[in-house]
């Protein structure tokens, strides 16, 4: 049996259970495609579902279990069936989440449906920093809060892996946007398009911004209530990270929703051209190699990250 080289867990843990060892390497089945892994992106649901919370409650003795879910890489053969993509292509994907997605590997089969071509604008470590978080932000924006062009949105934690990109799309999208992050965040945050940062260390967001169209949450606890006091009658609040409180929106008029990211071919080849066309690029905080795959996940677990953390494969 040919094998491939892994970062593997054989339990729920911290981040030493996170081994880099030999794991049977997959082969392409009907409709998928065997892809070469470059580079696998880094995401807090990896060290969450890592530790026993995130997607575990959705796998199935999944022991011994390959996390992540981001990769870039090159096809490397195509399983019956398969005419859009042949050996050599430059691809990238989030692969079968909430599922089980083997990404922090040598070797990943993908569903076809699930891959799109990398953009040529990006080299396969920024490549795997876009497919989850850029998704995220994609259906958040647009799938559930509807931003339109001349609206405003505050986005909390702007200058993380989702953030960034959000605030890149909504400006594309033709919003004004406001961040919340860190002072040393601000510049930053400015290069890539915000029109205004509140510095969540000096002010509290709602002594600062008022009548917001949309609010995106991607930190959860006590800001999604907090959210509510800044958006106009009629505006929408969307979070990743946990639910808003209904019953008090509905009193101030005030839309919300919360949701899961999906594998959407379609929005990430939209990206791909907006990626292309300059409108919106990855920023790399740390790339770690596979085999210390640890090291990434307690970058992450701080939540300090500027943009993504990916590792290095190929």
């Amino acid at each position: 049996m040919a094998t491939m080289k892994a970062s593997r867990i054989h339990a729920y843990g911290g981040s030493e259970v996170l081994i880099y060892e030999d794991a049977p390497r997959p082969e392409a089945q009907a409709g998928e495609v065997l892809v070469r892994v470059h580079a696998a992106g880094v995401n807090p649901v990896d060290y969450k579902t890592r530790a026993g919370s995130g997607m575990a409650g959705r796998l199935n003795n999944p022991f011994p279990l390959i996390v992540g879910w981001d990769i870039s890489g090159v096809v490397e053969s195509v399983g019956a069936g398969v005419s859009e993509y042949q050996p050599g292509d430059e691809v990238y994907s989030m692969v079968r989440f909430p599922e089980v997605g083997n990404a922090y590997a040598e070797y990943v089969a993908v569903p076809v449906s699930h891959l799109a071509r990398k953009p040529k604008t990006l080299d396969h470590i920024q490549a795997a920093a876009v497919p989850l978080a850029a998704l995220t932000a994609w259906q958040g924006l647009f799938d559930v809060a509807d931003l339109q062009a001349g609206q405003t949105i505050l986005i909390h934690a702007a200058a993380g892996g989702v953030g960034h990109l959000a605030v890149q799309l909504a400006k594309w999208k033709g919003a004004r946007v406001i961040g919340t992050a860190s002072a040393r965040n601000a510049d930053f945050l400015r290069e890539i398009g915000a029109d205004d940062v509140v510095d969540y260390t000096a002010a509290l967001f709602e002594d600062v911004v008022h009548d917001v169209d949309v609010v995106m949450d991607c930190v959860g606890g006590d800001l999604l209530a907090r959210s509510l006091k800044v958006i106009k009658p009629g505006g929408f609040l969307v979070s990743i990270a946990g639910h808003p409180p209904e019953d008090e929106a509905a009193k101030r008029g005030i839309q919300v929703g919360s949701f899961l990211v999906h594998v959407d071919s379609a929005q990430l080849n939209a990206i791909t051209d907006l990626i292309d066309a300059g409108h919106v690029k990855p920023f790399i905080d740390l790339v770690v190699p596979l085999a210390e795959a640890g090291k990434a996940h307690e970058h992450v677990k701080t939540g300090r990250t500027r943009g993504k953390v990916v590792l290095s494969v190929a």
